[in-house]
């Protein structure tokens, strides 16, 4: 029996904490399960039914993988000319070297989604994985959504590690969310807490061009 494998992100766009990226492998024969036990895209689920398929999508798949990429790596990778597009290929191409499977659906985040399939099989050094690259993916294939999940939970737990860790809360860690505008205003420059913080992102690099020109105007 095939095994079909779906993958996914969640937190591509905030501007603090990890990008999480996940997989999941299943025989051909129990994909009907996902859609019966209600897996669709995470962001159309509360966080109740999140937490509780994904137990069931553990118990259900025959492998998954998780992968986090710190705001360091992708600060690094910015750094070294990789944008996230091809960051996300390579987190994507070591996934599918993990879980060998068959075929494997990806969500593209390519304008040209055939284009991202491109780029992860030049990735797999010579595996024979037959590679499905759509849009929307994690909307149209219950395989996608479960790995949407997956990846979606495993950020949010992280995400309340990081608010724990560092005594504030931190809201989504996206750039239009109150509560992480607040915590960048207040902490942006603390040596403590910027491992937390994508540097490379233009919402952080404006707040600390915006601060540097104010501590110049008051000096």
């Amino acid at each position: 029996m095939a095994i079909i494998c779906g993958c996914d992100e969640a937190g591509k766009g905030p501007v603090l904490g990890p990008l999480v990226l996940a997989g999941v492998a299943i025989s051909e024969d129990k994909l009907p399960q996902l859609k019966e036990m209600g897996v669709k895209d995470s962001k159309l689920l509360t966080p109740k039914k999140r937490l509780e398929l994904y137990d069931k999508i553990i118990e259900l798949v025959d492998n998954y993988c998780i992968l986090e990429v710190s705001p360091n790596e992708i600060d690094q990778c910015n750094k070294d000319g990789t944008n996230l597009n091809q960051l996300e290929a390579i987190k994507i191409a070591h996934i599918l070297t993990e879980l060998k499977p068959n075929k494997a659906i990806l969500d593209s985040p390519e304008p040209t989604a055939e284009k991202f399939g491109i780029m992860v099989n030049a990735l797999l050094n010579g595996e024979d994985i037959n590679i499905i690259s759509e849009h929307k993916a994690d909307v149209t294939f219950p395989i996608c959504s479960a790995a949407s999940i997956l990846a979606k939970v495993t950020r949010d737990n992280t995400i309340k590690c990081i608010a724990k860790e560092i005594g504030h809360d931190i809201g989504s860690g996206y750039p239009a969310d109150p509560k992480c505008k607040e915590f960048l205003e207040k902490h942006y420059s603390d040596d403590k807490h910027i491992n937390h913080i994508r540097t490379c992102w233009s919402t952080y690099k404006k707040l600390k061009k915006k601060k540097s020109q104010a501590n110049l105007d008051n000096w």
